[in-house]
């Protein structure tokens, strides 16, 4: 599968020159500043360790698109015979350092672009090796370093002249022997006595160190496997960057040499992609803000796995596959013809999937409980298509994704549950059959409701979506109950109804006064007009409303609270109805029974 062999580094650099040596273009740009390149020159000219590069043949099943290292410009549009995998910093550092007759367009400490020539100090670095880091230096383009904000010129190495007369070896010059020795020509005349001496211990010490260089490299055969180069690039890769796999599939994709040849062109996946998700999110912003990057809320990965699922699905009705998976392999094993077939199919379900949130009252990306749920969702709307139209179908799909939600079964590894949910969701729709086991296995235990307190967790943000879906009416916008389309126009957000200050006068009686029992989805004008005591508040907002007050209580009930136990600001009384009633919508939502409650009834009958 490998060989490992070394190679000499000018062997290397002259074939990154001439194209041979390339790059996947899953790679990510180079980004070595300043500092690091002259770590890593000094590196070399102490013949220290470089650390193994690893190369992948061409021509095997798997191709990529490549493309030249940062600064190589071959001529003509020659292909690849080796792919770089590990080692792109390493080696086009070097390369733009000791090769190209141009300054090095690199960065400095903070991050700011800068143009760099290196030298090595003669004198310094035919001292102790410990001195070496101190005999690499970097001047600007023009070769003049200067300082007192620029006014003042402290080195000038814009002539050959200059160069020797400062001791300074121009490194982009080290494997050009007929230009290394005129440049020693003009030092040695500066002082020939003194330089022909220190010459020749630098020209052993550094100059030959370098063009002896031995780098070792390793070839990963051509036959290899696409997952196998995935794994080997993120085990040895040196970037601390996991390797992305839509990064590895557009590469692999866009090296699709039947659809080059049939359309002209390569196939751009981020741009079919971006196009997708800007639809999906352009239409239902719960699938992420576009402002916020093309990554943010439902993923490139996210797609990918719902299209590895429906593949697999059908790979499994038709006998040539075993499982239904979307584990990375079954992502990087996904021929681009079938992800040009199946992508317009997922896009549609993504978007049903958006109108299913959105008829749950979920419409905003914060308030989605689990992104990772949607996934199964919209392969099973694949596969099904309208089948998941039908009346009986829609009962079950809530009943599904609320077990999920409110029994918190997404929250850990999700790829085996995304599986099981899609072999069982579909014949419980098509054929009858038993539930999944994300509806069976799934329960709410009631003492739940009392550490609900956060967004971090799907439950809360499956209450409070509920509480909407079931009609809650706004304390300040009375008129009609809250709706999907008005949640940012109000400014809807998860309220407290006992206020915190409340509670410095007022006993909670030993209950929560955090939790999801205490709040409840109200407009930010509403929660303006929420301060000290319930009884003391509610009566402002009955005067504003323009309601009797038994007509308003009818409005607090649609929060499912007891009106009366507000008014009395009692606490205990309210916290213990609320969590009954909270219960109860839980129970309806799920399709069953409440834990415990459930319990604590039999045993009392």
């Amino acid at each position: 599968m490998a060989a490992l062999d070394n190679v000499k580094l000018k062997d290397v650099l002259a074939d990154v020159s001439s194209g041979s040596l390339q790059l996947p273009d899953f790679q990510r740009n180079w980004k070595w500043d300043d500092d690091r390149i002259r770590a890593i020159i000094a590196t070399v000219t102490l013949d220290y360790p470089l650390g193994v590069v690893m190369t992948l043949q061409t021509g095997g099943a798997t191709r990529f698109r490549s493309r030249t290292l940062t600064g190589a410009r071959p001529d003509g549009d020659p292909s690849a015979d080796l792919l770089l995998l590990d080692g792109q910093q390493r080696l086009t550092s070097l390369f733009q350092a000791l090769w190209l007759d141009a300054p090095v367009e690199t960065a400095d400490a903070r991050g700011k672009p800068i143009e760099r020539w290196y030298y090595v100090d003669i004198a310094k670095a035919v001292g102790p090796s410990a001195d070496r880091d101190e005999a690499i230096l970097s001047v600007p383009a023009d070769k003049v370093l200067r300082a007192d904000f620029n006014r003042t010129v402290v080195l000038d190495l814009s002539t050959t002249e200059n160069e020797c007369a400062a001791g300074l070896f121009p490194l982009h010059l080290v494997f050009d022997a007929q230009r290394v020795n005129q440049w020693m020509m003009a030092y040695v005349k500066t002082d020939e006595d003194r330089n022909w001496d220190l010459w020749g211990q630098f020209d052993e010490s550094v100059l030959q160190q370098v063009r002896a260089f031995q780098v070792p490299m390793i070839r990963l055969a051509a036959a290899t496997s696409m997952d196998a180069v995935c794994a080997v690039f993120e085990r040895v890769n040196t970037g601390g960057v996991p390797l992305n796999v839509f990064e590895l599939l557009t590469a692999t994709y866009a090296g699709d040499r039947e659809y080059v040849e049939r359309t002209g062109d390569y196939y751009q996946l981020p741009q079919v992609w971006r196009e997708i998700k800007q639809g999906l999110a352009g239409k239902f912003p719960v699938f992420g803000r576009l402002d916020s990057g093309i990554e943010n809320g439902l993923s490139s990965i996210d797609f990918l796995q719902a299209i590895a699922l429906v593949r697999t699905w059908e790979r499994k009705q038709a006998g040539t596959g075993a499982t239904v998976s979307c584990k990375r392999r079954d992502l990087l094993d996904l021929p681009l013809a079938d992800f040009v077939r199946l992508a317009p199919k997922l896009a549609d379900a993504f978007a049903w999937v958006g109108d299913f949130l959105e008829r749950q009252c979920i419409v905003r990306p914060n308030d989605l409980p689990y992104k990772t749920q949607l996934v199964p969702l919209a392969a099973v709307r694949a596969i099904l298509d309208t089948a998941l139209d039908s009346l009986e179908a829609e009962e079950k799909t809530e009943q599904w994704y609320w077990c999920g939600v409110l029994g918190e079964m997404y929250g850990g590894s999700t790829e085996t549950r995304f599986t099981r949910d899609v072999e069982q969701f579909v014949p419980w729709i098509a054929q009858d059959e038993r539930a999944p086991d994300t509806v069976t296995d799934a329960f709410f235990f009631t003492d739940r409701l009392d550490s609900l307190t956060t967004r971090n967790s799907a439950a809360y943000k499956g209450i409070y979506a509920l509480l909407i879906k079931q009609g809650a009416v706004d304390w300040h916008h009375t008129d009609t109950p809250l709706s999907p389309g008005r949640l940012d126009e109000y400014g809807v957000d998860v309220r407290q109804i006992f206020p915190k200050t409340w509670f410095r006068r007022g006993s909670s009686n030993g209950l929560p006064t955090n939790s999801i029992v205490n709040k409840t989805p109200l407009s930010y004008r509403a929660a303006m007009d929420m301060t000290g005591a319930p009884a003391s508040y509610l009566t402002t907002m009955v005067a504003a409303s323009d309601m009797r007050p038994e007509w308003f209580d009818d409005v607090l009930a649609t929060h499912l609270l007891d009106p009366e136990a507000l008014r009395g600001n009692d606490y205990e009384r309210f916290y213990n109805d609320r969590s009954r009633q909270l219960q109860d919508l839980v129970h309806a939502a799920m399709g069953k029974r409440t834990m415990l409650r459930d319990l604590t009834e039999g045993d009392a009958r």
